[in-house]
């Protein structure tokens, strides 16, 4: 088990980019990671790095689009802790940025299978062990092209952008985390996007082929911030590294 002077923290998608990143930083603070990954070969090496830089970390087989995946993690997380205080939902699919006429119906249920359904898999699945915990947090990392303040601005780029898999996946679970913010008060749920939504900027990932003007790290600020709320922290909220941003 694992010794409870340590908060515990799942991160889906961990193994590179912001999920990397905020396992570093959580690891730093003294965390037991939980690094998903759905490549076991990727997060064993991830996990091995953050392991020689100090980091308590657990690597752990995590597909988000498989019942069976989730079930394996569930059952591996179980085996060194009786709870989980923390999951990051961040493991998230692109998509191909098709148009809305030329879109299928098979591309859109892809990235809502990872983007939308896969939160919901994996956080009804840790929800025994999150409500075991004395402060529990589920932190979605969605993004500024699921607000629709973003998207009708004619000033940000998301408007011009006439994609329609991603950015509805994202609107998608914005709406998600906000009805299980009030069903389940207990737990606070909230939603970071990795930018400056007043500035215009994003980071720099492998999902925009690393063209964002922050760094990973500073597009991790929001996601850090809500993890380390403490009790008497907010719920159902959406933020940038700024700040809370509009819907």
């Amino acid at each position: 088990m694992t010794n409870k002077e340590q908060t515990s923290v799942l991160i889906t998608g961990g193994n590179k980019g912001l999920g990397l990143e905020a396992a570093r930083r959580l690891g730093a603070l003294g965390w037991t990671v939980f690094l998903g990954s759905r490549d076991e070969g990727r997060g064993r090496e991830a996990a091995a790095k953050l392991a020689a830089e100090g980091s308590a970390v657990v690597m752990v087989p995590l597909d988000v689009t498989s019942d069976e995946s989730v079930a394996g993690a569930v059952r591996l997380v179980r085996e060194h802790t009786d709870c989980l205080d923390v999951l990051i939902n961040n493991a998230g699919a692109p998509g191909r940025g098709t148009p809305p006429a030329q879109a299928t119906a098979e591309e859109i249920h892809a990235v809502y299978d990872t983007n939308v359904y896969g939160p919901i898999r994996v956080t009804n699945a840790f929800l025994p062990l999150l409500q075991a915990a004395e402060n529990p947090r589920v932190v979605m990392v969605s993004s500024a092209v699921g607000a629709f303040s973003v998207v009708t601005d004619p000033r940000q780029a998301a408007s011009q952008f006439h994609e329609l898999a991603y950015t509805s996946s994202k609107t998608a679970l914005n709406m998600v985390t906000l009805r299980y913010a009030q069903a389940l008060p207990d737990i606070k749920f909230n939603l970071a996007t990795p930018g400056e939504v007043a500035n215009r900027k994003f980071a720099a990932t492998d999902m925009n082929n690393h063209t964002g003007e922050l760094t990973v790290t500073e597009g991790t600020d929001s996601i850090v911030r809500l993890a380390t709320l403490g009790p008497d922290g907010p719920t159902g909220l959406f933020v940038d590294r700024l700040g809370p941003i509009a819907w």
